[in-house]
């Protein structure tokens, strides 16, 4: 009787561990057809990775578990994440952005705020910095310091898109969502 308690109880949507242990496409190879129908499912071979393809694959999980609305999932894989980008030291400012977001959204806001102040330290009107520092604002409910940050954003956007950042094509849904956002945001305050 014990056994049989949870079998027919209804799946959390925001615990996945058993989805994730199952072969998802795009994730990872598990899903990849085999030669051998008997090998069964194995672990992705993440030796030939370099470090900064396993710490973009696993920034990449975190936010899509994020978008998914899977809290728990975020904050088992975040730590994971966050060791990859640690290994990589000394970071760059696209690195200390993932850090960011990863902070973010497991709700580590220090570690988001100091990779956020990072990022401005070596450049005050770098995009990816200021949109951080927006978030957190936001999250924070500083809105004072939110029409700050979205007024930097909006006054560096001239000078900074055009020297085409790697990390700005990166992450430029990030980027042209914010200005889009912070556009509203000011217009609806004039």
């Amino acid at each position: 009787m014990a056994a049989g308690r949870g079998f027919n109880a209804r799946r959390s949507n925001t615990i996945d561990g058993s989805q994730n242990a199952l072969p998802q496409a795009g994730l990872d190879d598990r899903g990849a057809a085999s030669d051998d129908q008997s090998a069964g499912v194995r672990a992705p071979d993440i030796s030939s990775l370099s470090p900064q393809e396993r710490a973009d694959r696993l920034y990449n999980r975190v936010m899509m578990l994020a978008t998914q609305g899977k809290a728990d999932s975020v904050l088992f894989f975040a730590p994971m994440a966050l060791t990859a980008y640690q290994m990589l030291a000394p970071l760059n400012a696209d690195q200390r952005y993932d850090m960011g977001r990863i902070g973010e959204v497991a709700g580590a806001l220090p570690l988001a705020k100091s990779q956020a102040d990072s990022i401005l330290r070596e450049n005050p009107n770098h995009l990816l910095g200021l949109i951080l520092e927006a978030r957190l604002a936001t999250l924070m409910g500083d809105t004072t310091q939110l029409h700050l940050y979205e007024r930097r954003l909006i006054a560096a956007e001239k000078s900074e898109l055009p020297k085409k950042r790697e990390e700005y094509l990166r992450h430029q849904d990030d980027i042209t969502n914010a200005l889009k956002q912070a556009r509203i945001s000011l217009a609806g305050r004039s």
